[in-house]
């Protein structure tokens, strides 16, 4: 029983000591996440999260992997925050419902046309007035922000310690999903591709975004929106990925 204390008392003091060296990074990453996320999405929730994830890594961290750990650790913060967002389930049922309901629009009219579907005719289709898909686009972007993140996360290089490392199915999957995913990407249309490399690969937020276009944050959540659900239109595997959600 003394063993097992001490144990517990040497790994609390290893836990205390890696979230004072590693906090700023937690703030960080909660901070970049929560401006990407809606209003209700406490940044003290994420951080809460973010800490146990950054416990989580210092105690399954293996420097022989090659991975420094400051990378590793972003990688289980980040997931944890999502975890942390899926259990609070702030999207509504009825906004991945209807979102779903665009892309199967989308899927046909580019399928029957051949080229891009804009909002005008996708709103039509629905039957649903310009204004109220361009507010769908925009719930959709808050909602498609976290499946297409976690998403890449899923594929990405979330090793669990039980299994030592992803197996080869996963390994298949991830290269599957990468590739469908880039492709995908570049058939976009430009300004899309835009927003999404700004967004996922620079890391601006939405209202730095609408700086750099001179247009306003809402009008980037929309084309944001937009190509989320063409992307969700055009992969059956995020299509898959974000249905779990909705049903969680």
């Amino acid at each position: 029983m003394k063993g097992a204390a001490q144990y517990r008392e040497v790994q609390r003091i290893a836990d205390t000591d890696c979230v004072t060296r590693h906090s700023d990074l937690v703030r960080r990453i909660a901070h970049h996440m929560a401006a990407r996320l809606p209003a209700s999405v406490e940044v003290d929730d994420l951080i809460q999260a973010g800490l146990m994830g950054l416990i989580e890594a210092s105690r399954s961290y293996d420097a022989e992997q090659g991975a420094s750990f400051e990378t590793y650790a972003s990688i289980r913060i980040r997931g944890s925050m999502i975890d942390e967002i899926r259990r609070g389930d702030w999207v509504p049922r009825s906004v991945h419902r209807r979102a779903r309901e665009a892309a199967a629009t989308i899927r046909r009219i580019e399928q029957s046309s051949g080229r891009a579907a804009n909002a005008i005719e996708v709103a039509a289709a629905m039957e649903m007035p310009l204004p109220e898909y361009l507010r769908l686009m925009e719930d959709a972007a808050r909602g498609q922000v976290l499946s297409l993140e976690s998403r890449i996360e899923d594929q990405g290089e979330l090793d669990t310690p039980a299994t030592g490392g992803p197996t080869p199915q996963q390994v298949l999957e991830r290269s599957q999903f990468g590739d469908e995913l880039g492709k995908a990407i570049g058939l976009l249309p430009e300004r899309e591709q835009l927003v999404l490399s700004l967004y996922y690969e620079q890391d601006l937020n939405l209202k730095e975004i609408g700086a750099v276009l001179g247009v306003s944050e809402s009008r980037v959540c929309q084309i944001h929106g937009q190509a989320t659900l063409r992307l969700r239109a055009r992969l059956k595997t995020f299509e898959a990925a974000d249905a779990g959600l909705e049903n969680h």
